[in-house]
């Protein structure tokens, strides 16, 4: 029994890895393709004035502050459930007296992983939402 809670944790773990990924990627491929999209509308919008790039502008940065948001939220259930779930993989291990192969402050290092995954995330929001803007007034 012991041998599939093992394994049920670690396909968990691998799950929960897959599904981070792909709201990283998700994320990052997202703001480099608003970041493009909205530059070419607000220098549009800058040679003349028009109401319909201005709305297009507008509606792609709420998109875009709407996706980010939704990323960051689903990494830090993912942060939380991988903590979970190497908390019970080390009281297993804690319990079989093999926890010695297994150094605990990975834990902490997986937290410093997530907080720099949500850090790359805002940096390219920030810059999808801000470079236009600035493209647009100036």
């Amino acid at each position: 029994m012991l041998e599939q809670v093992h394994q049920h944790i670690v396909s968990e773990l691998r799950q929960s890895a897959r599904t981070d990924t792909i709201f990283v990627v998700t994320a990052v491929v997202f703001n480099l393709i608003v970041l493009g999209i909205n530059s070419a509308v607000a220098e549009a919008a800058s040679d003349r004035a028009s109401l319909s790039n201005d709305v297009v502008l507008a509606v792609f940065i709420a998109m875009s502050v709407l996706v980010n948001g939704i990323a960051v939220i689903a990494l830090v259930f993912g942060k939380q459930t991988r903590y979970k779930l190497l908390t019970g993989l080390l009281a297993m291990y804690r319990d079989n007296d093999v926890d010695q192969y297994y150094d605990s402050s990975l834990l902490t290092n997986y937290a410093k992983r997530y907080l720099l995954f949500t850090g790359v995330i805002l940096c390219l929001a920030v810059t999808g939402i801000v470079v236009p803007l600035v493209i647009r007034t100036l």
